[in-house]
């Protein structure tokens, strides 16, 4: 039994209140759940507010037009929803739920299960079967739903319900954003994302809602890519989740799924982040795509990409730092590439690497990996080899830097000005750059070697 379930029993013991949704069918399947729904005759606000005093959780109103409220437990361990019994009734409730795995029910103290529409019959036969189409006609995110329960759990979208998700997908529109970037990167961290996109694409839910994907399609690229632009996204993406299970099959050291594995942000780990990278990395190639000397071209694809993920990821109500992050590596997802024709990288090219993909040097790193497993035209093997070994190479100056942390400067800047006559201002933040430079690269060792260099610089 879930944490949550335990302190919602002891907490409402002698209440009446029903266990619903998600966390009936987890039970059934085996599953342990964090997140526990609830509903109760009458306003849940007093039972809220006990599970919250009994647990030490926090209590808060989620939608004054339905009377909903969640209790999030210490460190958001776990959260319960509880919301009014729909006409005092079960029966009534249950009807006016979205899919009949998640349309039963049972006492919260214990007790038969209430299942009116065949939820769990459904559950063994593997099958993602809507209650009604009202259900999709009041809320159309339902749509985008029944395919997140399919790839999360393993299950098949029945084909009536496949149809009416298809015809309600266009509702999708008019859904708060949020909402539904809360059920789309579910699919995208799913183990079967492939799978997941497909049912999208299907019932014409893509358009809807990550319709820069849908305008990949068809975009030829230049001979060293054996795919068109959305296909090769797919492979990226591929590539990402290989690299989150196996790096070492891709070519590189188990620390990359240690660090693919740490939180980043909107509940999503590096990798999962990695994968909305993969998404839009080359988003901007339909408005880019050119020719030149007769080769495809795709000029300037990074930067205007940049901003198409950070447009696309606003558009979804994302955090800043996921906006970020998806940004940072998409404006230089090119630059590890360009130094294969540097080998053998001496300490400066490293440098200038490390400064201009920081504070994400290691993750854009892996992801250029990941892109360039994804391109096989012309040329592909040796190509990857010369691009692993030079992501190899970056990949280890990351690491070393991070784990030592920024170096104290030999020299500080108003002791520039005091001691080498540098003057104050743009010229001043370039000399101590290029110190910074100059030292890793092992040509300054000391505070007067740092000295000396500036004067020369400040020339």
């Amino acid at each position: 039994m879930s944490e949550a379930l335990e302190i919602a029993r002891a907490t409402l013991a002698g209440e009446t209140a029903w266990l619903v949704g998600g966390a009936v069918r987890d039970q059934l399947l085996g599953r342990d759940t964090d997140d526990v729904d609830l509903a109760l005759p009458g306003d849940p606000k007093r039972c809220a507010k006990a599970i919250a005093r009994a647990s030490g959780g926090t209590a808060f109103q989620l939608s004054g037009a339905f009377g909903a409220w969640r209790v999030v437990g210490p460190e958001h361990a776990w959260h319960i929803d509880l919301v009014t019994l729909r006409d005092d009734d079960i029966v009534a409730d249950l009807a006016a739920r979205d899919f009949t795995i998640n349309a039963m029910a049972e006492p919260l103290a214990g007790g038969e299960l209430v299942d009116p529409h065949g939820g769990r019959a459904d559950l063994e036969r593997r099958l993602v079967r809507m209650v009604s189409e009202r259900a999709l006609e009041e809320d159309p995110l339902r749509s985008l739903r029944a395919v997140r329960i399919a790839v999360e759990l393993g299950l098949e979208i029945d084909p009536p319900t496949g149809a009416a998700a298809a015809r309600h997908a266009a509702g999708i529109a008019a859904v708060a954003n949020e909402r539904v970037f809360g059920e789309l990167k579910r699919v995208v961290s799913a183990d079967a994302v492939r799978r997941g996109l497909a049912a999208m694409e299907a019932y014409g839910l893509t358009q809807v809602v990550l319709p820069e994907l849908t305008a990949l399609h068809g975009i030829e690229q230049s001979r060293f890519h054996h795919l068109d632009v959305h296909d090769h996204t797919l492979e990226v993406l591929d590539a990402v989740a290989l690299l989150q299970r196996d790096p070492a099959a891709a070519g590189l050291d188990d620390a990359v799924r240690t660090l693919l594995a740490e939180p980043l942000s909107d509940e999503l780990t590096r990798g999962e982040a990695l994968r909305w990278a993969a998404l839009l990395h080359d988003a901007a190639k339909p408005d880019t795509r050119g020719e030149y000397q007769g080769r495809v071209t795709f000029m300037g694809h990074d930067v205007a990409g940049a901003q198409l993920a950070r447009d696309v990821l606003g558009r979804l109500k994302s955090s800043q730092r996921l906006r970020d992050y998806v940004a940072a590596v998409t404006l230089h997802h090119l630059d590890a590439g360009f130094l294969v024709h540097e080998r053998p990288l001496d300490r400066r090219i490293v440098w200038r690497y490390l400064r201009a993909t920081q504070p994400y040097s290691a993750d854009t790193t892996i992801f250029t990996v990941a892109d360039r497993l994804a391109t096989r035209g012309d040329n592909s093997g040796p190509a990857i080899e010369a691009h692993l070994e030079v992501a190899r190479e970056l990949l280890a100056a990351a690491r070393e830097e991070d784990a030592a942390g920024p170096p104290k400067p030999l020299v500080r800047g108003d002791e520039l000005i005091k001691e080498a006559g540098v003057p104050a201002g743009k010229q001043l933040g370039t000399i101590l750059a290029q110190l910074e430079e100059d030292r890793y690269a092992g040509e300054i060792v000391t505070r007067e070697d740092a000295l000396a260099r500036a004067r020369e610089l400040a020339r």
